[in-house]
């Protein structure tokens, strides 16, 4: 086992090589134009191309064979006729938005299954004829692990004018999938950008043929620029990655199939791909769900502690208001009861004594000799600031948004935690009340 391990890592094999490298220049190239795609919100796009090439494929076939018998796998009429095919598909779909009616999604949808099916009844036709449709399913399921040195040219030289036409055309493609209406004021040929956006995706259809085959081919223009989308937000970078994951997941599933036999390269690459979204959705720094579920954690940490605070405050405001409000008092010197804290919070006491103890660890509250919760310094700054911030808004809420008195300690709640400093200053502006002249507001509803 190790030395035909060993063997596919160090590419010592030539057929190795030449699969490797055609299938992750297509990768990249898919990778690349699939960004486009997908921010454009067109990424079923590719579906519909992938799969309108297959009657293409076909109807070339059965041509050649009427024409010339014997002629009909030569594989630069086979691949022309899978381009023609993909292209009459997006046209098709194209004319049928024309239609008030129908909307792109289901314009696309009608054609995706009129195509393949009108495909299948052709390969059935092409079964029963003397050559048979051997040479087809190629087309249909990939050869990668069959590439040859002419195959691997001709995947360089087309995706090399693809992604030269995706850097050269980079920012008018920008504006195009960001802000297409701005792009046409001013004046930038939006219909001409976006038939060529949609024949770059024929012609990755068209390069992915001899690798993936049809079916496969919008794997790679979907997978790898979703999977990117969960690193960054930035274009450019989204692009690289994008092509950067769509070329180690072929690579990936290249030698995964070199190295156990008889396993489809075309869809160990797609897993290969699965693989690297699968990843990408949970680590992604940007969007994944394990960064996102710690940020929550975090924020909601942060809310409790400051509700918690807030609490304090309140209970030491119940026996001295007035030194409370104008800042005149040491909140620190005031012990806080654990059943006041329930009460004002409406908290479970298991969640209360998780706040406690996190706060207890930033060092906001300590634990007295008597087993009585004190706010320390810190924990009184915050206290203190916290109650402003929160009936600032409170009475912002009931002098401009008309909100019952009532009623406004529950919106106040959902808002308070996100005020800025700036939002802060022109609250205090705006309201201009003899109640703001103190650290802390009195409470619009006691």
């Amino acid at each position: 086992m190790t030395d035909p391990l060993l063997r596919v890592l160090l590419l010592q094999d030539y057929n190795t090589r030449i699969v490797l490298l055609g299938t992750m220049l297509f990768g990249a190239c898919g990778g690349v134009v699939g960004t486009f795609m997908l921010l454009r919100k067109k990424a079923l796009v590719g579906d519909v191309a992938s799969h309108a090439a297959l009657p293409g494929v076909a109807l070339a076939y059965l041509v050649l064979e009427v024409l010339a018998p014997g002629t009909g796998k030569s594989p630069p009429w086979l691949l022309a006729g899978a381009g023609l095919g993909a292209a009459s598909g997006l046209l098709c779909a194209k004319l049928i938005q024309r239609v008030r009616l129908i909307k792109e999604d289901a314009a696309l949808g009608i054609v995706l299954s009129i195509f393949f099916g009108f495909g299948v009844v052709l390969l059935t036709i092409v079964q029963r004829l003397p050559t048979g449709s051997a040479g087809l399913n190629e087309f249909v399921f990939g050869k990668a692990a069959a590439l040859t040195v002419g195959d691997v040219v001709s995947i360089a030289i087309a995706s090399g004018l693809v992604l030269a036409v995706c850097f050269a055309l980079f920012k008018e493609f920008s504006l195009l999938c960001f802000d297409e209406a701005y792009a046409a004021a001013l004046g930038w040929p939006v219909g001409r950008l976006d038939l060529l956006l949609t024949a770059l995706v024929v012609a990755v259809t068209v390069i992915g043929m001899p690798s993936v085959g049809l079916l496969l081919v919008v794997a790679q223009l979907v997978i790898p620029p979703t999977a990117a989308r969960f690193w960054t937000d930035r274009l450019g970078t989204m692009t690289l990655v994008s092509g950067l994951i769509g070329a180690s997941s072929a690579a990936a599933g290249s030698l995964v199939s070199a190295l156990v036999p008889r396993l489809a390269a075309g869809a160990v690459i797609v897993l290969a791909g699965t693989c690297a979204f699968a990843v990408s959705m949970v680590f992604g720094r940007q969007r994944g769900v394990l960064w996102h579920w710690l940020e929550q954690r975090d924020s909601e940490r942060h809310i409790g502690q400051l509700d918690l605070l807030r609490a304090c405050f309140e209970s030491v405001e119940e026996t001295q208001r007035r030194a409370v409000l104008t800042g005149e008092s040491d909140l620190t010197a005031t012990p806080i009861p654990r059943e006041s804290l329930l009460t004002t919070r409406a908290w479970s006491s298991a969640r209360l004594s998780r706040v406690l103890v996190a706060a207890m660890r930033d060092g906001v509250v300590r634990l007295d000799a008597d087993n009585h919760y004190r706010l320390t310094h810190e924990g009184a700054r915050r206290a203190r600031l916290a109650a402003r911030n929160h009936r600032l808004w409170e009475l912002y809420l009931i002098h401009f948004a008309d909100l019952a008195p009532s009623r406004v300690d529950r919106a106040a709640d959902q808002i308070e935690h996100v005020l800025e400093p700036e939002l802060i200053e022109q609250l205090e502006n705006l309201l201009e009340q003899d109640t703001l002249r103190m650290t802390v507001p009195v409470s619009p509803h006691p």
